[in-house]
């Protein structure tokens, strides 16, 4: 019987457990499923059609942006509020603060020298005000030096420096040399020497000034009490004076003007190349050609300034020379006032040239050149600091700047 009820028994227990699986999977699947929000099933479709990774990129960069502008705000919420070093308390400004009361006697002293005047922090580079000059310096001439670069290192006119070494320079700018000591007025002006023998006024009046210009000023340490009437005015004679802001006429030093194939002889001061009268000869064509190789300069431009009425054109020694111009030959030698060999050509038309410095000569008085005609050769005879061509071109009046005639370089 015992054996009967255990066989019924592992015969329903399958059944059972089967049934009991099944009421399980009943009871789940009854549990209704929780539907995705719409915010979810918007970032689902942005997934699927491939949008999600730009959509975290939009997101990532829209959090900074905000994170920062948080930051921002509490900055700004927070420096407001915090009082700055300067700002005073609302304890201080309901009523008067008591004042110490100190009693100066029972303080000990100090060794601390009393020092009057305002104190000034020391400054270490002291802009010390330029005071003009009132007396007069020398200079002793270097090498490359001009007449224009040593006026500028004074803060004169070129003219200036000529004025004031007539006896040394003769106003030629050609004769600065080496070694030469200049004097070196403290203004514009000229240096002469008052020889007596005329008025003082008029003597001051011939260089653009007053009397008083040149006795009151100080670099000439005149006393105006012991001169007595300015215009004539108790000065001893061969005293040098500065005359401030006076002008003169340069000394001609160079060749005369009218140099014509009628009228050599103008030019027989200068030296033994003067000419006799020519009749007839070429005739130039009023233009005008380079008359070396080189188209620069080599020292001197014009300058009425510095009574250099020519330009000095580069060449080396031995280079051709040539007729700017049609012409007849009006000088041809040797120069007495620092031009050294010396061409003059009378183009017959008003216009004379002049070539200077010559190491050779190729033509002589009354021959007719043709332009660009050879007729020396580039040298460094007379005043010269070295091989160039002096070269100038003239009117019977005036001596224009060959710039304004000759073509462009």
């Amino acid at each position: 019987m015992m054996n009967n009820m255990q066989n019924n028994f592992n015969e329903e227990s399958p059944v059972s457990s089967e049934t009991d699986k099944n009421k399980g999977r009943t009871d789940i699947s009854a549990t209704p499923a929780r539907q995705p929000g719409w915010i979810a099933r918007w970032m689902n479709s942005l997934v699927q059609m491939g949008l999600g990774e730009s959509l975290l990129r939009i997101g990532t960069n829209l959090f900074s942006i905000v994170a920062i502008m948080v930051v921002i705000l509490l900055a700004q919420a927070y420096y407001r509020q915090t009082p700055g070093p300067l700002s005073v308390s609302r304890e201080q400004d309901t009523g008067p603060v008591p004042t110490a009361v100190v009693d100066i006697n029972s303080m000990p002293a100090l060794d601390i020298p009393i020092i009057s005047g305002i104190a000034r922090a020391a400054q270490l580079h002291t802009n010390v005000p330029s005071r003009p000059r009132q007396d007069i310096s020398t200079y002793a001439v270097q090498d490359g030096d001009t007449v224009f670069g040593i006026a500028e290192k004074f803060g004169l006119e070129p003219q200036t420096i000529l004025w004031g070494n007539y006896n040394l320079l003769l106003d030629d700018p050609h004769s600065l040399k080496p070694g030469q000591e200049l004097t070196i007025l403290p203004v514009n002006g000229v240096y002469w020497e008052w020889l007596g023998g005329i008025p003082f006024g008029d003597w001051a009046k011939f260089y653009g000034v007053t009397a008083a210009d040149i006795i009151e000023f100080p670099g000439n340490k005149i006393d105006p009490n012991t001169v007595g009437d300015y215009n004539n005015a108790n000065i001893k004679t061969a005293t040098w004076l500065i005359i401030p802001g006076g002008s003169r006429e340069f000394v001609n030093w160079s060749a005369p003007l009218g140099v014509t194939r009628e009228n050599p002889a103008s030019a027989r001061v200068l030296g033994q190349g003067a000419c006799e009268a020519v009749s007839g000869g070429a005739v130039g064509y009023g233009t005008y050609v380079y008359p070396t190789n080189k188209h620069y300069l080599s020292g001197f431009d014009y300058s009425e300034k510095t009574n250099h009425r020519g330009i000095d054109l580069a060449g080396s020694e031995g280079e051709g020379v040539y007729a700017t111009d049609a012409g007849v030959i009006v000088y041809s030698g040797w120069n007495d006032y620092g031009y050294g060999n010396m061409i003059m050509v009378d183009h017959g038309n008003g216009f004379q040239s002049l070539y200077a410095h010559l190491s050779a000569i190729y033509r002589g008085c009354g021959q007719s050149v043709g332009q660009g005609e050879g007729i020396g050769a580039v040298g460094t005879t007379g005043r010269s600091s070295g091989p160039h061509l002096h070269f100038e071109i003239m009117t019977s009046t005036w001596k224009v700047n060959p710039w304004d005639y000759l073509p462009p370089p």
